[in-house]
């Protein structure tokens, strides 16, 4: 099967094009995006109609059920000529490609929701969310729902990897791509915060359904108590404005368009101070339209290096919570191990920062 040389997984992708003065973008909407920090849920019923097929898809089974939405979706297509491919890189969701051409121009993606991700997912917000990006052009068209999951566009495209991306030339794009969607209100309403309700119901899940049984290696209980509620105070302080984001910006979750493809360079760290202030730059100069002062672009770097100890602390919640019921083979207890040690690690440092006046 003809596949472009690093394909779109099923996590929340941005998508980078080059040669377009704003370039296009696409959030494929997993919980990732729904229980974002500072994310918020718009009001009000979808803005367009979605076809909602009663079909319920098995995930150890996709294909009869996708075949079964392809003819609903591409009745042109003869069912013998469909080729699929199976992207095995995500780990929440699993998701086929279902195509007839060898360039894949017209594909649809299936994506069959994971075990029990309805703890973590409000499924109704994921499809007006996903509408409300798709009107702002920053997200794939959605064909339909089905029981279990839904299918949408598929968009072709590089996806970096953490080598290329302090390439300036690719980190501007994201930048502004981001700026882009932190902009987006829904019928002029203020956004919400939902970062602390979803942190709160990921934790209660743990403390009442999952702590019997973890690890001796994840903190106790009363450990990670006493840090939600010293996370709450500390970052509650720093007056961060409440945007729309993405949440889950994963190199591999950022598809690049260009026929040139990136240049490979040596990259296996967090980004340093350097390279922060001037990805932070661009971005606040995309959202104002004006030149950023360097007091702005170290304010902004105090908020996000302090929300980082949330983003590490709201990820090992969530894979204690799929370590429990996921069926897809991932070492979840190792990866919230990981996120874990990393909060500790560098709270002292992070929570020192000090926020210019």
């Amino acid at each position: 099967m003809a596949v472009p040389p690093s394909a779109p997984v099923p996590c929340s992708p941005f998508y980078l094009r080059r040669q377009e003065p704003c370039p296009q973008c696409s959030w494929s909407m997993e919980e990732k995006a729904v229980a974002s920090a500072g994310c918020w849920e718009p009001p009000g019923p979808p803005r367009a109609a979605v076809p909602c097929f009663s079909v319920t898809v098995e995930q150890d089974d996709i294909l009869p059920g996708a075949l079964r939405l392809i003819r609903e979706l591409r009745p042109h297509w003869k069912p013998e000529q469909v080729r699929t491919k199976r992207f095995k890189d995500g780990i929440t969701n699993k998701l086929l490609a279902c195509y007839v051409e060898e360039d894949m121009r017209d594909c649809v993606l299936v994506r069959v929701y994971g075990e029990r991700t309805e703890l973590l997912v409000d499924r109704e917000n994921e499809v007006r969310n996903f509408q409300l990006l798709r009107a702002h052009g920053c997200a794939p068209k959605l064909y339909c729902t089905f029981q279990n999951g839904l299918c949408y566009e598929y968009v072709q495209g590089v996806a970096l990897g953490p080598e290329h991306i302090r390439e300036p030339q690719l980190f501007r794009l994201i930048a502004l791509e981001m700026a882009k969607i932190h902009t987006i209100h829904a019928n002029g309403s203020l956004p919400k915060p939902t970062l602390w309700h979803k942190m709160h119901r990921y934790f209660t899940l743990v403390k009442d359904e999952i702590s019997p049984s973890l690890s001796a290696d994840v903190p106790k209980v009363e450990v990670l108590e006493q840090e939600l509620a010293w996370l709450k105070e500390h970052l509650s302080q720093l007056d961060s404005p409440v945007v729309f984001c993405h949440n889950d910006l994963l190199c591999k979750n950022i598809i690049y368009d260009s026929d040139k493809g990136v240049n490979v360079v040596d990259y296996s760290r967090y980004p340093a101070r350097e390279t922060q202030v001037q990805w932070l730059r661009y971005y606040l100069e995309a959202q104002k339209g004006t030149a950023a002062s360097p007091r702005e672009v170290e304010r902004l770097y105090a908020q996000v290096n302090k929300f980082a100890l949330a983003s590490h602390f709201f990820w090992a919640l969530w894979a204690l919570i799929q370590n429990q019921y996921s069926t897809i083979s991932f070492d979840f207890l190792r990866y919230a191990v990981i996120r874990f040690n990393q909060y500790f690690k560098v709270k002292p440092q992070v929570s020192a920062l000090e926020m210019p006046k």
